[in-house]
């Protein structure tokens, strides 16, 4: 039977003492364990290899363990990973700070191994949960993204992914998305906010709520256009079909069209199959050369 994979642990301490005995209770506990002996270090670590959970030391020099919280915190990629800190402070001011910087719980030294391997044990178990939420969120194909009261992305799936950079034909369409959301959480007043891109509006972000003290919950769509009636009454289309054939023209690719509407790569040629019939043409260009003119007359 084969091992399972052992969860990843990054433990960063200036101290040489500290490191030792943690790692060593940590591997006996049968964790495997990264080792930072400085906040930089561990921003450079987790470029590389991404741990489970991570347990910082509060006070080192250069750069202190609250300040490297708010930096990892502030990656969407590992944003998610738990972070314990760990310290001789214990004034309620430290415990306030560390949790503000995105700490998940707080450890005094000297260390309690029997209490750090049930807090870590706690924590895992409930980033996995949020995890699999998210995997769940992925699986149907749902089209969301939170938000930081900052207008940053805090995490999104990767189908909200793919349907941004397709509706705005490039990698990066995201950064539109985001500076749209952050003039909106100026005033929140919209429930809906539409995303331009080449003068047309392209995605309609519907607002859902707010899950957390500092998440706002997002879902996207494809706008409905107007080139869609036209489309739609000049060739006798259903409304999927008016969608498919208005990417079309615009030159997006099946996997492109999939994505924006949510639909699978079959389903889009099904539909192109319905749409050659009804425009009378027998390929992709001249039904795209076909929307296109008609669109033109407009």
């Amino acid at each position: 039977m084969a091992e399972l994979p052992r969860d990843i642990v990054l433990l960063v301490d200036d101290s040489p003492e500290a490191l030792g005995f943690l790692t060593d209770a940590l591997e006996q506990s049968g964790f495997s364990v990264l080792i930072a002996t400085s906040g930089p270090a561990a921003l450079n670590i987790v470029e590389r290899i991404t741990p489970d959970l991570i347990l910082l030391d509060a006070v080192m020099p250069t750069m202190d363990g609250f300040e490297t919280c708010r930096r990892l915190k502030a990656n969407p990629a590992i944003s998610q990973i738990p972070v314990i800190f760990m310290t001789g402070l214990t004034e309620t001011e430290h415990v306030v700070h560390a949790l503000g910087s995105g700490g998940v719980d707080y450890l005094t030294k000297p260390i309690n191994i029997d209490e750090l391997r049930a807090r870590i044990g706690v924590h895992l178990k409930n980033a996995r949960s949020a995890q699999s939420a998210r995997v769940a969120l992925d699986a149907a194909g749902r089209h969301l993204l939170a938000v930081k009261g900052d207008g940053n992305i805090h995490w999104s799936t990767p189908q909200a992914t793919r349907l941004v950079n397709a509706a705005m034909g490039s990698d990066d369409g995201m950064d539109t998305v985001i500076s749209t959301i952050a003039a909106w959480m100026k005033d929140r007043t919209a429930s809906t906010i539409s995303v331009a891109h080449g003068g047309q509006d392209v995605l309609q972000l519907a607002f859902l709520g707010t899950i957390g003290p500092d998440e706002y919950l997002f879902r996207l769509t494809a706008s409905q256009r107007a080139d869609d009636q036209v489309l739609r009454q000049r060739f006798a289309l259903t409304n999927r079909e008016s969608e498919v054939l208005l990417w079309i023209a615009k030159g997006k690719a099946n996997r492109d069209i999939g994505e924006i509407l949510g639909l699978s790569a079959r389903t889009v040629n099904k539909h192109l199959e319905q749409i050659y019939v009804k425009l009378g043409v027998e390929n992709r260009a001249s039904a795209a050369v076909k929307a296109a003119h008609v669109l033109h007359e407009m």
